[in-house]
């Protein structure tokens, strides 16, 4: 037996009574303590008290992230719902609009979004709290620009999914939708820089509420467009984008006048333009590092409209399973947040040993519930095809592609995860080359092959993606198990010096 000579309590005697009070354990205790105490030998009580010190910071953070993550997501869902029951023509063109077209906006404004976090999060750990408002209106340039780029394509993607071999109808449906969706990416643009703004500070609730009483709204606003007014999917377009305004326009309004952030938004200002450059590129690298993820499930939705079987009930029918399995990956984005905001605010804060403990806390969490997800996607998997459809074919054909989307979930168990963990530590570059061997080189090729040259059709093209995440996934582990985190305090503390230290020049001038 070891010699307890050298042994270290998890606290020393003095602090017994006061480890012992859950409610001080729970809210007082400070990160500086906890990182002091990861440093020491800690007993198995020791350990279980700091898991769950460590999973209520991680709830109070990502329980609101997930609510906002999943409803946005949702808004989207909700009009492919209603759309769904103006006919299977419409809903195709609607799918291949939204998770198509309109995922390419959202895989581009989330990525860009990352960099926001990456940065705010370091410097609202090192207490530069004059620095956040600036990176933040980087942000906003930068996504605005990219929205305006984006127009282009919504306006012109008919053309642009016949190229690709779409049904000349699908096409067609899926252009009138996409026009009607212009306005939600100028929402976009303006509202993903703003959460991640507000995530940075820990400002999580507040979102929470806002998105629920729009998704709310949005509700009853498909009602009334589809059900009572008779209107098609075009109007059904604007009812998203307006709800995606009305959000955007009241995150806005929370960082002007809320009191919590007086500190981090200070009014707009000329220094946004300083040092843009850095900037721009790890945003480019942010959304390259998301869209090489997000783009693969779109590329797959869009080549199972050129399998040799009946294109509609192929795309109808994958564009339902990738809808569950989006609305899994919103739930999981919301843990991904958190874990890039816990992880950065460490780091900016040189807290080595507790960002690695967050890391791990965060991945035996999320791949618990990815558990328990997969088996109620198992044991409903017929009443999911339901929400969608009454066409018995449609259903049938969802039911075979059910055992797939479980598989898919289990994965997002930890794959999310570890790109939060990227994000907060600020490795889109390098993620983004695991992105693109996984998905593209490896993934998507196997997918076509047996998606085209056998007999199982979407479910070899799902197979495919299968093993691209599953490929990523193994990469992404090796990379963190790996990580010396005492190297990227030192990065984050250069990289927040050196953002803070450009404003002080232009203060100077």
């Amino acid at each position: 037996m070891a010699s307890t000579e050298n042994y270290q309590p998890l606290i020393t005697a003095v602090e017994d009574e006061e480890w012992s009070n859950p409610n001080v354990v729970m809210r007082d205790l400070s990160s500086e303590r906890v990182e002091e105490i990861l440093g020491r030998r800690i007993s198995v009580v020791g350990w279980l008290k700091l898991i769950a010190w460590e999973s209520r910071l991680l709830w109070y953070l990502s329980g609101a992230s997930i609510v906002v993550s999943a409803f946005c997501f949702m808004f989207s869902t909700v009009t492919l719902m209603f759309t769904g029951h103006l006919g299977s023509l419409p809903l195709a063109g609607a799918s291949i609009a939204c998770i198509g077209i309109q995922g390419l906006a959202f895989g581009i404004m989330i990525g860009m979004a990352s960099a926001v976090q990456t940065y705010c999060g370091q410097t609202y750990g090192a207490k530069r709290y004059n620095a956040m408002g600036i990176i933040f209106q980087k942000a906003l340039i930068l996504h605005l620009g990219a929205a305006m780029i984006l127009s282009f394509l919504y306006w012109y993607c008919g053309p642009i999914l016949k190229a690709m071999g779409q049904a000349e109808e699908i096409a067609q449906e899926g252009q009138i939708f996409a026009h009607g969706l212009i306005p939600q990416l100028y929402a976009l643009a303006l509202s993903y820089p703003m959460q991640r703004f507000l995530q940075a500070q820990n400002i999580v609730n507040p979102l929470a509420y806002m998105v629920f009483g729009v998704f709310c709204l949005h509700i009853l606003l498909n009602w009334v467009v589809i059900y009572v007014l008779g209107y098609g999917v075009f109007e059904a377009a604007l009812t998203l984008s307006f709800s995606w305004w009305v959000f955007a326009l009241m995150n806005g309004f929370y960082i002007l006048l809320s009191p919590s952030c007086k500190e981090s938004w200070t009014g707009f200002s000329r220094r946004a333009f300083i040092g843009i450059w850095p900037y721009f590129k790890i945003t480019i690298a942010s959304a390259v590092m998301l869209c090489l993820e997000i783009w693969c499930s779109r590329a797959m939705i869009l080549l199972s409209g050129l399998l040799p079987a009946d294109p509609t009930i192929s795309l109808d029918s994958i564009s339902i399973c990738m809808n569950y399995w989006i609305w899994d990956m919103s739930f999981m984005l919301g843990l991904c947040s958190a874990t890039s905001v816990r992880v950065s605010n460490e780091l900016g804060a040189a807290h080595p040993r507790l960002a690695r403990f967050s890391v791990i806390v965060v991945n035996g969490t999320s791949l618990l519930i990815s558990i328990v997800f997969s088996a109620l996607i198992l044991i409903f998997r017929v009443s999911l095809s339901k929400l969608f459809t009454n066409d018995s074919t449609l259903i049938e054909a969802v039911s075979h592609l059910i055992p797939l989307l479980a598989i898919s979930v289990l994965l997002n168990g930890i794959q999310p995860i570890l790109s939060g963990v990227a994000i907060g530590s600020g490795w889109q570059d390098l993620v983004a080359y695991v992105n693109l061997a996984a998905y593209y080189l490896v993934g998507l090729p196997i997918g076509c092959v047996l998606g085209f040259k056998t007999s199982l059709g979407v479910a070899g093209m799902w197979w495919g993606m299968i093993v691209g995440i599953l490929l990523q996934t193994l990469i992404l582990i090796i990379l963190t198990v790996r990580t010396d985190w005492d190297k990227e305090v030192e990065k984050a503390i250069a990289r927040v010096n050196s953002e803070a230290g450009k404003l002080d020049l232009v203060d100077n001038i």
